[in-house]
Order: structure tokens, then C-alpha cells, then sequence
């Protein structure tokens, strides 16, 4: 019997970091500071959700709101997505018939030529937007 691999997460640690304290953060807030932050971070999410649709060649779609309880399951989601969407614009690769080249997760995109820069840029974005969000929610 072999042991089976884990693949590895394409979300930076850095950014992985962020949203681990920004989950933890929300937990712990009462119901209505919660509810008094969810429009930021359905922004957030929303915008994540954008740049993922068009890194992927999709029409964007609204985030359906579910209220505070899933939002951060919704942020986890996205987060994930958005990681993989910057690997895959710098590897050129493809995932499920969909083509990634040249996005970043602040939902902007690039020329279509993928660097290395890129994914550090977005990666590096994406800390700072958590990070921001993590020291609002007080």
C-alpha cells in the first residue's frame, strides 16, 4: 500500500496566514458587528468572484448573500480560486477548458503575458486586502 500525496495548496502562505486570522477575527465578533461588516467583505468576495470569471473567460455573477454565517466560507472559497487563477496565469496551464492567462486576484487584467511579478503582485494584494479587512473587523 503506498501512501497517497497531498497536493499542495495553491493558496500563498502569506495570503493563507491573512485569511486564517481574518476567519478566526469573525468568529469571534458578535452578530451585530458582523452584520455591520458583511457588506465590506461581501465586496470583497464579490470582487474576487469578478476577477476569477474574468481570468476565466466568464461572464461575472453575483456571490449569492447567505448571510453572515457562510460569508467567510464564501471568502475561503474565493480566496482558493483567486490563488488559482494567478498560479495558473503564470504557468500558462488550464483548468477545465477554461484559460487563466493574465489575471490577478485584485480582478484586473493583465496584458496576457504571465510573469512571475504578476503572482507575487496579486498574491501580495490579496494579504494587504485580507489584512486591511482583519484590522476593520474590531
Amino acid at each position: 500500500m503506498t501512501g497517497s500525496q497531498t497536493p499542495r495548496s495553491p493558496v500563498p502562505q502569506e495570503v493563507a496566514t491573512e485569511l486564517d486570522r481574518v476567519v478566526e477575527r469573525w468568529r469571534q465578533l458578535p452578530l451585530d458587528h458582523a452584520l455591520s461588516y458583511a457588506g465590506r467583505v461581501r465586496t470583497l468576495v464579490q470582487s474576487l468572484a469578478d476577477g476569477v470569471a474574468a481570468a476565466s473567460g466568464l461572464p461575472a455573477s453575483a456571490v449569492p448573500d447567505l448571510g453572515p454565517a457562510t460569508l467567510m466560507d464564501q471568502l475561503t472559497v474565493l480566496v482558493y480560486d483567486a490563488s488559482v487563477a494567478a498560479e495558473e496565469s503564470t504557468s500558462g496551464t488550464t483548468t477545465s477548458g477554461t484559460s487563466t492567462s493574465g489575471t490577478s486576484t485584485s480582478g484586473t487584467s493583465t496584458s496576457g503575458t504571465s510573469t512571475s511579478g504578476t503572482t507575487t503582485s496579486a498574491t501580495s494584494t490579496l494579504a494587504q486586502d485580507l489584512a486591511s479587512l482583519r484590522g476593520e473587523l474590531r
